[in-house]
């Protein structure tokens, strides 16, 4: 397949023009819908998700007919972009995409996007006979996979396909984590700090116990946990009643994520129960009132782990069309988690393919054609090598 290198670069650059934070996905996904639908053979639909996401739209999803008997094949992006991401100004030299520097530059995943739009017409325009193709848009994925979450996958034809959203164009993904969220609230007790701190509880030092001494970062190779957000206290002459603590734990392993999650939300207990220990007794006794201080915690299940097997026929076949390529892509495990995640959840066997994305979520991120190229070059030898599975 012979990919127009310029066309590739002009689609990207009118992508990353349209704003599309999470939830206001909707002038981009009339963007793809029309021209996509502009293209023979091609029909767009949107699932009702917009219900459950609060997004501008629902998931977008492009079917192409194909005229090769053979299974079909789907590939997926997400059309939201996370902040500052409103009127970009892209900046291009004839080989890297950048920005001005105030804003991201939308890479993640505008650039999948427009590869997948130069793939089709490629396919049209060349004559290339291939499987009937699912192009699976989704809105919400910066914000918590939501799109993917509410997907409505009985639009979708192909039972397994591709995401294209992630940075080494060398990697083939088929395994990533499960993570969970916590959320955590040290309620103590208000007082002036003042004239009567001995009557108060000081959340916050109560929570700065907990966290003093918990394991964060890499747990082991296949687990990592971290504590992101602290908020708590109203004044600095009040005595904190209330902090909250948001975290997560990710691991491959199921059992030792819930052990890391269960071992964090156990040390606010303990610490909750040692000052509890000593403002119930003594000179500090609040009255009898033994509450104060005590923990609520909440734990949101965030994504499932993914593991597609090296024997899977999409991996093999992957593969195979990377040789053919020219290219040495290896297997990779990730410590992140993408639609991928939530695709393989509901049955649709999903692998992540890298596109050359950089410095992703920061107004320092940029992208070489170059890559883009070589990425849309793998996809059509993927698709064609998968067509040839009747």
């Amino acid at each position: 397949m012979k990919i127009n290198r310029q066309r590739l670069a002009d689609t990207f650059l009118n992508l990353v023009r349209i704003d599309s934070p999470s939830r206001e996905e909707g002038a981009v996904a009339e963007w793809i819908k029309k021209n996509f639908q502009a293209l023979k053979g091609v029909s767009a639909t949107f699932d009702n998700s917009a219900e459950n996401t609060g997004s501008q739209c629902g998931n977008l999803i492009i079917h192409i007919d194909g005229d090769v008997d053979a299974p079909p094949l789907f590939f997926n992006a997400h059309m939201d972009t996370v902040e500052p991401g409103r009127g970009i100004t892209p900046l291009f030299d004839g080989n890297v995409f950048r920005t001005d520097g105030s804003t991201i530059l939308g890479s993640d995943d505008k650039a999948a996007i427009a590869i997948l739009f130069e793939v089709v017409r490629c396919l049209r325009e060349q004559q290339i006979a291939h499987c009937p193709l699912d192009l699976v848009f989704t809105v919400c994925e910066e914000i918590g996979l939501l799109g993917a979450k509410a997907l409505d996958t009985s639009l979708v034809r192909a039972e397994a396909g591709i995401a294209l959203d992630s940075t080494d164009i060398n990697s083939l993904i088929n395994r990533a984590p499960e993570a969970v969220r916590l959320n955590i609230e040290v309620v103590g007790k208000a007082a002036h700090a003042g004239i009567n701190p001995e009557e108060g509880i000081n959340a916050i030092q109560v929570a700065a116990s907990a966290l003093a001494a918990l394991h964060l970062g890499r747990i082991d190779h296949e687990t990592t946990a971290n504590i992101g957000t602290i908020q708590g206290g109203k004044a600095s002459n009040i005595v904190p009643e209330k902090v909250s603590v948001q975290g997560e734990v990710r691991s491959h392993d199921p059992e030792k994520l819930r052990m890391v999650q269960d071992g964090i939300t156990g040390e606010f207990v303990r610490a909750a129960d040692r000052y509890r220990k000593k403002f119930s007794s003594g000179d500090n006794a609040l009255n009898g009132n033994l509450e104060p201080p005590f923990v609520q915690t909440e734990i949101v299940n965030d994504y499932p782990k993914m593991s597609v097997p090296e024997e899977h026929i999409l991996v093999r076949t992957a593969l195979r069309a990377a040789e053919k390529a020219g290219r040495n892509i290896a297997l990779q495990t990730t410590g992140g988690g993408s639609d991928a995640n939530i695709l393989n959840s509901k049955g649709l066997t999903t692998l992540i393919l890298g596109i050359g994305m950089q410095n992703v979520h920061t107004t320092g991120e940029f992208i070489l054609l170059d890559d883009m190229v070589k990425t849309a070059e793998l996809t059509g030898m993927i698709i064609r090598e998968w067509s040839g599975q009747a």
